[in-house]
């Protein structure tokens, strides 16, 4: 299957398009050893700023996926996530603004390289908890629901369990990728240090670094190792 080429992804580092990061640190990012570098990001996004870091990205051999979060696609990229907003309060963001994109561009959509995200947000002051209106106050047990959900009734090949902003639940993480039967269960949120990489790479498969490449270089970096070396 095709999704085995990111089945052993331990570290990613996520960038925005709308945000600005200059030459030394893009390289940094790309050649820090982390698995692959996801683009993406909840506002803000257009093609040319997505093709503009695409092909900065594109100088190193770092393997490059664009999380879609608008309709209008970009070719070149390695792989193609669709995010699934589980828990979201508007059926748009669960199957309507992904059946738009494919009704419109359905014949282009590299099929072989594009993957379903199921999302589960869990900050409620996160960017993208607010724009996709998503139910965060969750128990345990609801967002265990959710997980089973994804995979096991919609079979998604990646679960990815955002707190955007803050350092999440590491137990309740755990707990999630433990119960996972074919899915692949991705953290992101808050991870500002080596030992909070560390915490979160032993409860998840993948763990996703993003904000602190902006605002902390070095202990973005660090992050790349502690990750590593939990397994």
């Amino acid at each position: 299957m095709r999704e085995a080429l990111f089945a052993n992804w331990r570290h990613v580092f996520k960038l925005d398009p709308e945000r600005m990061i200059d030459d030394e640190a893009l390289e940094a990012v790309c050649l820090s050893g982390t698995d692959a570098v996801i683009v993406g990001g909840s506002s803000g996004v257009t093609f040319d700023n997505t093709v503009d870091l695409l092909s900065r990205i594109r100088r190193y051999e770092v393997s490059c996926a664009l999380e879609v979060s608008t309709e209008e696609g970009v070719p070149g990229f390695d792989h193609y996530f669709i995010p699934i907003v589980l828990n979201s309060g508007r059926t748009e963001w669960i199957t309507g603004k992904q059946a738009a994109a494919i009704a419109r561009y359905g014949s282009f959509i590299p099929w072989e390289d594009t993957f379903a995200e199921g999302y589960l947000i869990l900050n409620p002051e996160a960017e993208a908890a607010r724009l996709t209106e998503a139910h965060t106050s969750l128990s345990a047990e609801e967002a265990i629901g959710y997980v089973r959900l994804a995979d096991r009734l919609m079979r998604l090949p990646i679960v990815y369990i955002e707190y955007s902003g803050f350092f999440g639940d590491m137990e309740l993480v755990g707990q999630a990728r433990s119960l996972l039967t074919g899915g692949r269960l991705f953290y992101g949120g808050g991870i500002d240090s080596a030992e909070k990489a560390r915490l979160a790479a032993a409860a998840a498969d993948t763990v996703v670094v993003g904000n602190v490449v902006y605002t902390d270089l070095d202990s973005a970096l660090e992050t790349v190792r502690a990750v590593k070396e939990v397994f």
